[in-house]
């Protein structure tokens, strides 16, 4: 069956996946995307494209959609801190428009493109759902205010909602992967360093309570995460909002991480051991156990060595042009 869905950033690095894979399902596709910083050619082939803010997301929305998959926010936690402002009018007020635009329209499922953020420095690892939300950024904030938000649409309203928090999201689909400037995750970083884009990389803290001294994280494969978010599109219920951790369930260090592309681009990565970044707990691990009994989801691509050799098969497109 086909269905019509709303994808609001999808021309972003998560949305164009995940618009990919509707696309790929057979389903009616419009992408709302403002183009700050998404790309125009992350717009799958298939899709309707709209260039425009969430914020006006009711001058398209109308009765014919099957449900909303929510993307669109500034996600650099570095820039949320310095211009906060920035961050709860587009990622709070954007939603709250969203909201209303949907329930205007009658359209009353959501997907939610939430983050690890909103849990700050976990008491313990791995991070489950009921851990102690403290985030310590504004852009972690926002993201929490919104899913505050959404459960309480869905109490009111009778909007079936799933928040999906993000762990790690790394490597690429197809045509489809990182395209960040300026860029702050770690494998697109190192990857650079292979390119000669970059003289080294910087290992911020050597001597974390881990098995070699530097942090580690829990890395998701890009098209592991598209493919629950299309599960979660059926998983709630009307004034059901249901939150999801999604995660590898294992973590790798900054230190496995340089290793693994070295070895995936046979290219040297010159590393230069810097301070430690405040704020930087040392493990940070996702429990995916709800995703797996709710959702029915399980990631598939965990090798680290398989996700990085994708986002450094893109990388590689990109510089050269060539699919």
């Amino acid at each position: 069956m086909s269905d019509k869905y709303l994808v609001t950033g999808g021309a972003g690095y998560v949305g164009s996946v995940v618009a990919a894979h509707l696309v790929e399902a057979g389903h009616t596709v419009t992408v709302l995307d403002d183009l700050s910083t998404g790309h125009r050619e992350g717009v799958p082939a298939g899709a309707d494209f709209i260039e425009g803010r969430v914020q006006d997301a009711a001058r398209h929305l109308d009765a014919s959609y099957d449900a909303v998959l929510h993307f669109a926010a500034f996600s650099q936690v570095g820039e949320s801190v310095t211009d906060p402002e920035k961050y709860w009018r587009n990622n709070v007020g954007g939603t709250m428009d969203l909201l209303a635009a949907m329930r205007a329209a009658g359209v009353r499922t959501l997907v939610f493109s939430s983050t690890a953020a909103t849990y700050g420095e976990p008491e313990s690892t791995p991070i489950t759902e009921s851990a102690p939300t403290a985030p310590t950024s504004p852009y972690g904030a926002s993201k929490l205010a919104v899913d505050h938000m959404i459960a309480g649409e869905c109490a009111a309203h009778g909007l079936a909602a799933v928040s999906l928090r993000y762990f790690n999201v790394a490597g690429a689909y197809g045509a489809y992967g990182e395209r960040h400037d300026p860029e702050s995750h770690l494998i697109p970083l190192v990857l650079q360093v292979a390119q000669g884009k970059r003289a080294a990389i910087s290992v911020y803290g050597d001597d974390y309570p881990t098995p070699d001294g530097t942090c580690v994280r829990d890395y998701i494969h890009v098209a592991d995460l598209a493919e629950a978010h299309l599960l979660a599109l059926t998983a709630a219920a009307p004034g059901e909002h249901l939150i999801c951790n999604l995660g590898n369930g294992n973590g790798f260090s900054v230190r496995e991480v340089v290793e693994t592309v070295r070895k995936v681009t046979g290219h040297p990565v010159p590393e230069i051991t810097a301070d430690r970044r405040g704020g930087d707990p040392a493990v940070l691990v996702a429990s995916a156990r709800s995703a797996i009994d709710r959702l029915g989801w399980r990631p598939s691509r965990t090798d680290l060595a398989g996700i990085v050799a994708d986002a450094w098969r893109f990388a590689r497109q990109r510089e050269t042009g060539t699919p």
